[in-house]
């Protein structure tokens, strides 16, 4: 089992990740929140049907423990849904000294993250990550729910007080999810790391490499990435921006589509695109967009945005991105691999390259 650090300017927490660490958790549980006095364990539907009960008798073993399992998909990410998990916690008499454990994907962090941080004005959580696109979402700290004029806009910097993951958790994802989870290690390694870039197109030809050593140095590639980014930058007043490197479309597809059409993966991936596109017309860099357009669809990947979907409703939705200002829009662009930045690009420029994708 390795260990990690996250470090941020409100708080200092381990990260452990290895396979077939899962029986470890009781005793990380106690370490972290010695004083706890009752767990809740906050998961989807479909990780409830593989893990639900094995986790919640391993954990029932040293601590009172409830459960509560919310619909799996995007759509948990509400306001009723979030309603309904702060109703149990009360049901069940929570107190200040509770820790919420999130097992599952990014939806089940954010959402359980984001009721930790408003229950009582705030109590402890742990992520126990189940998906690969949760070694990105679980570090740092980020939970929201979504509003259906924009995704996460509503949340909270609320860092738990561990992170747990065990990529045995990882063997019943369906393709779709590991698709979308691979989105964000290539991600870091575009906004940070060239020659991290570079051993993913010499060793990752199709999802099937994405197992044994792979898998882990993948995921420890893309957490070191994270955890260097939080240290810097705990509430995304800097370098942090960088990370949506790729999300101010992707976002905005996603929500015109409606949560869930499209997986956040691979509407980030049509964004990352586009923004190589943006950063190529602007004169920042040459980017081969083409050549990376033909490895990115070897996993399966749409590259183009949706034809359904119309470059003024997008246009739309990207004002509402976290990194918009007074109405404009701001991209995170890149000048090269691991060089990026925030800029803003105007909304004629946007919407001719939007109509003629």
């Amino acid at each position: 089992m390795k260990e990690y650090k996250i470090e941020t300017a409100s708080k200092v927490y381990p990260l452990y990740v290895g396979e077939g660490i899962l029986p470890q958790l009781p005793e990380v549980i106690k370490k972290v929140k010695p004083n706890a006095s009752g767990l809740l364990i906050i998961t989807d539907e479909v990780v409830d049907k593989h893990y639900g009960e094995s986790i919640l008798a391993l954990l029932q073993l040293s601590f009172p423990v409830d459960k509560y399992v919310v619909p799996s998909g995007e759509h948990a990410k509400s306001f009723q849904h979030y309603y309904e998990c702060q109703t149990y916690a009360l049901e069940k008499k929570l107190d200040r000294n509770a820790l919420i454990v999130a097992v599952g994907g990014g939806v089940v962090g954010d959402l359980a993250g984001f009721v930790a941080a408003t229950y009582m004005r705030g109590i402890s959580f742990i992520q126990v990550p189940t998906t690969l696109l949760a070694h990105d979402s679980a570090v740092g700290g980020k939970v929201a729910i979504n509003h259906e004029l924009g995704k996460n806009m509503i949340g909270a910097f609320h860092q738990p007080e561990a992170v747990f993951y065990d990529t045995n958790l990882l063997t019943t994802l369906p393709e779709r999810e590991w698709r979308s989870g691979f989105a964000e290690v290539i991600k870091h390694a575009f906004i940070h790391d060239e020659l991290f870039y570079q051993w993913l197109q010499d060793n990752i030809h199709s999802l099937s490499d994405l197992k044994g050593d792979n898998l882990i140095y993948a995921i420890n590639k893309g957490i070191a990435v994270k955890a260097a980014i939080v240290r810097e930058d705990e509430k995304e007043s800097g370098v942090r921006a960088h990370l949506n490197f790729g999300h101010t479309l992707g976002h905005a597809i996603e929500a015109e589509l409606g949560y869930g059409e499209i997986s956040h993966g691979e509407a980030v991936v049509i964004g990352m695109l586009f923004a190589m596109k943006v950063s190529n017309k602007l004169g920042y860099s040459n980017f081969d967009v083409a050549t990376m357009k033909v490895w990115l669809e070897k996993f399966g990947y749409e590259t183009e945005i949706p034809s359904t979907l119309k470059p003024n409703d997008l246009l739309v939705k990207m004002k509402t991105d976290k990194k918009a200002k007074a109405n404009d829009v701001y991209m995170v662009l890149l000048t090269s691999i691991g060089q990026p930045f925030v800029e803003k690009v105007e909304d004629q420029f946007v919407l001719s390259l939007l109509e003629n994708q």
